[in-house]
């Protein structure tokens, strides 16, 4: 059995406090360092859901992605929602742990672990880390190659079934034939990065939360094919490998989070035959043409 501080030890190890982007904040949130820890939850986010989860699994700790308490706040009262999360995890005697950014730029991060999703080989940063975090092959995002080149359409559902399920499912933007060798990853929110993936020369990019205008205008500028993932599922394949190190360094037991936090809950496709627009600003009226099963057009 490990303590509070153990598990610190080894996150500030693997994935230094000093690497987080200035605007973060990681590290021990709620709990003493001197407790002990026999169970841990890996969890995305720290939200009622999962913190009930870790009460009910017996955890001591919750390693959390996302920061609990990323901006400034004057009250933990529970008047409030997150002082509420703050006062259940106190009185249940389990601390929260946070690596967010800082665990975005290591190497390996959270990038790679979704790159291994795809079995990417060759892997190199994205964005490679400047400042505190240089070096050692770091930074935001990864490039790597697919054992064989496959068209987008089928990259897509490659996708859909590496990640796990969500209602936002997996879209994907650019010619569904194109084949794609190269692929440029990043879990989170990543189209800061889409010049990026633009340079690097890459086929495709899987990141989450991308946009209607920076998409649109990525790919009439010639940019790569672009696949958009729930952000949860995309950084969720990273807990797998923070809770196999902790496992192995400090013997305790690891417990990996499969409630869906994705805030988004129900997905229904648009475009029903015989109803809405058409290419031609006109209505689309495949029933009255007899194919009621023809492919929507927008």
């Amino acid at each position: 059995m490990g303590t509070v501080a153990d598990v610190q030890d080894a996150m500030r190890q693997w994935y230094p406090e000093r690497w987080a982007q200035p605007w973060d904040r990681v590290g021990l949130v709620v709990g003493d360092p001197a407790d002990p820890v026999s169970r841990v939850l890996y969890c995305v986010d720290c939200v009622p859901e999962t913190v009930d989860q870790a009460v009910e699994a017996g955890a001591e700790l919750i390693v959390a992605h996302h920061p609990l308490l990323l901006r400034g706040v004057s009250s933990v009262a529970t008047t409030s929602y997150k002082g509420r999360v703050v006062h259940r995890l106190i009185r249940a005697g389990i601390a929260l742990y946070v690596a967010h950014t800082n665990a975005d730029v290591a190497a390996p991060g959270v990038s790679d672990a979704l790159a291994a999703t795809l079995s990417l080989a060759e892997l190199r940063p994205l964005v490679p880390a400047e400042d505190a975090a240089a070096g050692g092959g770091r930074g935001f995002g990864r490039i790597g190659t697919l054992p064989a080149p496959v068209p987008l359409a089928e990259l897509t559902g490659r996708v859909a079934a590496a990640l796990p399920a969500t209602a936002w499912g997996i879209r994907a933007a650019g010619d569904p034939a194109r084949l794609v060798r190269t692929v440029a990853v990043c879990g989170g929110a990543g189209d800061t990065f889409l010049d990026a993936a633009t340079a690097a020369g890459v086929d495709a990019y899987l990141t989450a939360d991308l946009r209607h205008h920076p998409a649109s205008e990525h790919l009439a500028e010639g940019g790569p094919a672009l696949l958009d993932a729930a952000h949860w599922a995309t950084e969720w394949p990273w807990l797998a490998q923070v809770a196999a190190g902790l496992t192995d360094r400090l013997a305790v037991e690891g417990i990996v989070s499969s409630v869906v936090t994705d805030p988004w809950t129900v997905h229904a496709a648009s475009g029903a035959a015989g109803a809405g627009p058409a290419a031609d600003g006109g209505t689309s009226s495949t029933a009255a043409e007899g194919s009621g099963s023809e492919e929507f057009r927008s």
